[in-house]
């Protein structure tokens, strides 16, 4: 018997088990696109310079670029590759968005470089707009106060040269899709896992 392609539930709280199935078959079809998904909210980064030398594709890259070279692993490079996607939905509070995306497939050390990075990078200008450049001195004690300052020197603050040799989007793709194919934490991968225990 075939299984059928959508439901037919208006309520959730009417749904049964076999809807969730078909949901689930969905969901996995959906899940499986999400890297074309963020190579193209990537590609939206480009001809918007927000007033920097560069556009803020080429400063994705850029960083990427650096880290790459710099010898950094597969994981890292595609946060320094994504570490401003947030840029265009969420310019008051882009580092959160990015992070958001990156949690359920990258170390908690890279997430937390990710989602602080923003307030990391204000050293380096926050006092031109009569800020506190210290602000990130608040997570002073945090085991990973130093990473994230080192993310911002080497592969953030300098990431705004149109001569430097950035590679393309392209270069990226596979590590992109290696690294989001399988979420490491997500209620949805516990409750798959549990299914599957269960049925073992």
């Amino acid at each position: 018997m075939s299984q059928p392609k959508e439901t037919t539930f208006t309520a959730m709280r009417d749904a049964s088990k076999d809807d969730y199935a078909v949901i689930g078959r969905h969901s996995l079809e959906f899940f499986q696109g999400l890297p074309d998904r963020v190579l193209t909210h990537l590609k939206l980064l480009a001809n918007d310079t927000g007033g920097y030398a560069v556009d803020r594709l080429t400063h994705s890259l850029q960083s990427a670029t650096r880290a790459q070279r710099a010898g950094e692993d597969e994981e890292y490079v595609v946060c320094a590759l994504i570490h401003d996607i947030g840029d265009t939905l969420g310019p008051a509070n882009h580092s959160e968005l990015a992070a958001t995306i990156l949690e359920p497939f990258v170390s908690d050390k890279n997430h937390w470089i990710v989602k602080h990075h923003g307030i990391f990078q204000g050293y380096y200008f926050f006092h031109h707009l009569g800020m506190d450049r210290n602000l990130r001195d608040r997570y002073r004690d945090h085991e990973w106060f130093r990473d994230c300052a080192a993310f911002c020197e080497k592969y953030d603050q300098n990431c705004f040269d149109p001569e430097y040799d950035t590679l393309p989007l392209e270069a990226f793709e596979p590590a992109l899709r290696n690294v989001l194919k399988a979420p490491r934490k997500s209620i949805y991968a516990l409750a798959a896992a549990s299914e599957a225990s269960a049925s073992a």
